[in-house]
């Protein structure tokens, strides 16, 4: 079967992956459309260590074909969203309602796939850049077949990090004031979680002004190619300001914009070693530096969540898929994404 291997020195589409069948508590999916985040890239490029080989890809959606003992929420032919958070469920952070706290979902992977003999990681705990693959139970989360797949899978990773950092973990209120720094496939997803939490003033801040219309329809109020003009429109400071580029002057940027009692989140990843400053009188008056995984997120609440406000128009899905690829073209979304040139690219199986 076809999928994206990352062997440490170069990514390459190939076509002799094996998988493995579900064990207990384990679902085979067959993807059917897997978006190309950046943190695929920062596999590539070495911002995220990982050991290879790998089977790239972690926001995906697609069929599940078979389902391994003592799985009931799903079945054959459903059509599911596929989470990165192979989380226990039994832990304490678990039954607190933090999956993505959970110890055994961060830093364990496993390998599922071989090719030639050879067994390959699973990135992510997902690997969705594969026509198949094998994850936990917990991961699949089951949509309305209505929702197109292509669309479905960013809500995997985009859209719970982005509206979910939102709704989770800064909690924006009606009324708020927002700064997004970085309008790519997290930034819109951040701006239009804003939107819907009844933020009234959403500034978003891309250093590309061909972003302003995208920026707008998911729910800027305003844009900005640079924070300079921020003050103008929230003289105070905003209430919330998140960066979305994983750059450490950009992060500065974010602390120095905030009003009294405000929160600057977290979400884009510099390199691991990457350092950070900002004036320690800065954090007076209550403000506060918020680090957030995945949007906070509790999965199988939240996907189902955001699926149903699709199919009510208040979650924007098909505007995010800028470009289609066939997996064999992973090198040109590859390039693309990495230039900017699309906000979300999708392959395709």
């Amino acid at each position: 079967m076809r999928g994206v291997v990352f062997d440490g020195k170069r990514a390459e589409v190939v076509d002799d992956l094996v998988v493995r069948e579900p064990g207990p508590g384990e679902v085979l999916v067959a993807v059917s459309a897997a978006g190309l985040c950046h943190s695929d890239l920062s596999v590539v490029d070495g911002t995220i260590p990982f050991p290879v080989p790998v089977v790239l890809g972690h926001e995906g959606a697609g069929v599940v074909e078979a389902v391994g003992a003592g799985v009931g929420h799903v079945r054959s032919g459903d059509h599911v969203a596929l989470s990165t958070l192979a989380n226990c469920g039994a832990c304490a952070d678990c039954d607190r309602g933090r999956p993505t706290m959970c110890r055994r979902a961060i830093g364990r992977p496993t390998r599922p796939f071989s090719r030639g003999g050879r067994e390959l990681f699973q990135f992510a705990a997902n690997s969705a850049f594969a026509e198949k693959t094998v994850v936990k139970a917990v991961q699949a989360v089951r949509i309305p077949k209505d929702v197109p797949l292509t669309s479905a899978a960013l809500i995997g990773c985009g859209v719970l990090t982005g509206v979910g950092a939102v709704l989770n973990r800064a909690r924006v209120d009606r009324g708020d004031g927002v700064v997004v720094i970085g309008a790519g496939g997290i930034g819109l997803n951040v701006v239009q979680g804003a939107r819907i939490a009844g933020a009234t003033r959403i500034v978003a801040v891309d250093a590309n002004p061909e972003k302003e219309a995208v920026a707008r329809r998911f729910g800027a109020t305003h844009f900005l190619t640079s924070v300079d003009g921020v003050r103008d429109i929230l003289p105070t400071g905003a209430d919330h300001a998140f960066e979305c580029v994983g750059r450490v002057e950009l992060i500065r940027q974010a602390v120095d914009l905030l009003d009294r009692h405000g929160q600057a989140v977290l979400l884009g990843v510099p390199a691991a070693t990457a350092e950070a400053s900002f004036l320690v009188s800065s954090l007076y008056l209550d403000k506060s530096i918020l680090g957030c995984r995945y949007g906070s997120s509790r999965p199988q609440r939240d996907i189902a969540l955001y699926a149903e406000l699709y199919r009510e128009g208040r979650l924007l899905l098909d505007e995010l898929v800028t470009a289609t690829y066939p997996v064999e073209d992973f090198a040109k979304a590859a390039e693309d994404a990495g230039e900017g040139r699309v906000a979300r690219a999708v392959l395709t199986f």
